[in-house]
């Protein structure tokens, strides 16, 4: 595929737009609905990631809208996540702002790139446990960041853990319930009605009457702040060049965490409707123009939000017109209510962001995954381990080798060596047993390959008190240049001892790796390599024969 053609690809196409013209009433209900849970979330997400509220809300306006314009899901809404702001505490506490604005635009150019480079294929191959994990993790790791705003304490730190056991040592030598009420009665409340009446947005009430109940009653707790009226200006971030090679990694991990995210809420937005499938290189496409823009407006960088993208679609939207939809609500809050929003409580903020931690975890699919297999269970809980102790990035990193090394010993273990019980007859002979006349035969079944080679052709190489040895090969599926390479030194160490090595049945790909490999060159004789077992058979008869060992 040419660059034209991948551009034309990537870039968005007129019947992606069709849906827009379906329904439009309907998409933008959905998107007035989701802006009313959206405006909690991004501001407390923007209060979350150490850069204010305010940049949360610029997220969600502006990432919202060009995600999904050149994104690769109808139905995708994006914005400031949980698990974004995971990934960005460290950096501001290292950096500073100017930090993270600069990593968001090497993210968002990364990602430009790995949709050129047609990366976002690739997501199917996540498997569920290292999903799961990563979800437990995050929402872990968001509960602990909102201990201090719901105790109403200040702590600083780049720990989550430690952050939060330095606040509740603090709340405790000077305790203040005002707070932990304001956070434990917004989260009880979005929790009850998730039970009674699931989809109702009732976050966004339960902040504004308990904002005005702190307002009239005069309590002092901590609050927002101030909150632009409109877009910031344009500006280019202030950061000293000399710190972008250090920013590299984490804009590496704020890449690999929007692409990750991005594509998995695709997948769970695809897998709540009938008829919709996203591209998953115009997805990755479509979150690298956002978070190229974002920055340049003071805002955090963003990905695809699950809860957001789940109330889209349960609100009937049809078409690209919701996600739209949502971020111009979000920007006429923002240019005539931006006063009244100042004066949240952050306790208010935290309490939304505990019940949607509660809200992220499914207890049966998680009971479901663990209880499947223990290697299932190791890749779940080590995977969620190292998203609260290291990096969400890492975490992922780890899942997938875990998983990968247990996949691979359970394919290693399928691996088999049958002695073969053939007789004489096999080529039409009198019908003794063939051990009799010193020939075995062994028919490998199975892959052959680096984690399964050594054990797989252990016995055969132990082989002894006979003259000829058939290896059957037709049933080897899988094979590398290990499996070929310990093939070759088997048959080196049988030929030393006499015993004459005869294959049947290679498959015609697999001839090249073993000329590679020297397997050929082994047996000494190409003559010894056979389409048939009856005609290795054959082979081996006359050779003991002709050693006078037969009959």
């Amino acid at each position: 595929m040419t660059i034209g053609q991948r551009v034309r690809e990537l870039l968005p196409q007129r019947a992606d737009y069709a849906a827009m013209r379906r329904d439009p009433k309907r998409d933008i209900l959905a998107g007035v609905t989701v802006a009313v849970v959206a405006l909690p979330l991004a501001l407390a997400f923007g209060q979350a990631s150490g850069l204010g509220a305010a940049a949360g809300l610029v997220t969600a306006v502006i990432a919202g809208f060009l995600a999904a314009i050149f994104g690769g899901s109808n139905l995708q809404v994006s914005g400031p996540t949980g698990a974004m702001t995971v990934v960005l505490l460290p950096i501001v506490a290292e950096f500073g702002a100017g930090g993270v604005l600069v990593v968001g635009l090497m993210a968002g150019a990364m990602l430009v790139l790995l949709a050129f480079a047609g990366v976002g294929t690739y997501i199917r191959y996540l498997p569920l446990p290292v999903i799961e994990g990563f979800t437990v993790g995050i929402a872990i790791v968001i509960g602990l960041q909102q201990i201090p705003a719901a105790l109403g304490v200040e702590v600083e730190g780049s720990r989550v853990v430690l952050v939060a056991v330095s606040a509740v040592q603090e709340w405790l030598a000077a305790p203040d319930w005002a707070p932990v009420m304001i956070a434990a009665s917004i989260a009880a409340a979005m929790l009850i009605a998730a039970r009674v009446r699931p989809g109702l947005p009732v976050s966004l009430a339960a902040v504004a009457l308990v904002t005005a109940i702190v307002a009239w009653s005069g309590v002092d707790v901590a609050m927002i702040g101030a909150i632009p009226t409109g877009l910031p200006a344009m500006s280019v971030p202030s950061i000293p060049w000399s710190s972008l090679s250090v920013l590299v990694v984490p804009a590496i991990a704020v890449a690999a965490l929007a692409a990750l995210e991005s594509l998995l809420c695709a997948t769970v937005a695809d897998a709540m409707t009938v008829d919709e499938r996203h591209n998953s290189n115009r997805e990755l496409f479509g979150q690298g123009v956002a978070n190229l823009a974002v920055p340049f407006f003071g805002g955090v960088p963003a990905t695809a939000a699950i809860a957001r993208t789940a109330v889209n679609v349960r609100s009937g939207a049809r078409s690209r017109l919701g996600a739209i939809t949502q971020s111009a609500v979000l920007l006429a809050v923002m240019l005539v209510a931006a006063t009244w929003v100042a004066y949240i409580p952050l306790a208010a903020l935290a309490g939304v962001l505990i019940a949607t931690v509660v809200q992220m975890i499914e207890v049966s699919s998680l009971r479901a995954v663990a209880t499947a297999t223990r290697g299932d269970a190791i890749v779940l809980v080590v995977t969620a381990l190292a998203t609260v102790a290291l990096d969400l990035v890492i975490a992922v990193v780890i899942g997938l080798a875990i998983a990968g090394i247990l996949a691979l010993r359970q394919v290693a273990q399928s691996a088999q060596v049958d002695e073969l019980a053939l007789s004489a007859s096999s080529s039409e002979g009198d019908g003794e047993d063939l051990l009799a006349e010193h020939v075995i035969a062994y028919r490998l079944d199975g892959p052959l390959f680096f984690g399964a080679a050594h054990s797989f052709l252990l016995e055969v190489a132990e082989t002894s008190d006979v003259s000829v040895v058939i290896l059957r090969l037709s049933r080897v599926k899988t094979l590398d240049a290990t499996g070929a390479a310990v093939l070759r030194d088997t048959i080196v160490s049988l030929e030393r001892r006499g015993i004459v090595v005869l294959l049947s049945g290679i498959r015609p790909e697999h001839s090249g790796i073993f000329e590679a490999l020297g397997v050929y060159d082994a047996l000494g004789d190409r003559a010894r390599v056979f389409p048939t077992t009856p005609e290795a058979i054959a082979y081996a008869r006359e050779h003991v024969k002709a050693l006078g060992q037969g009959g």
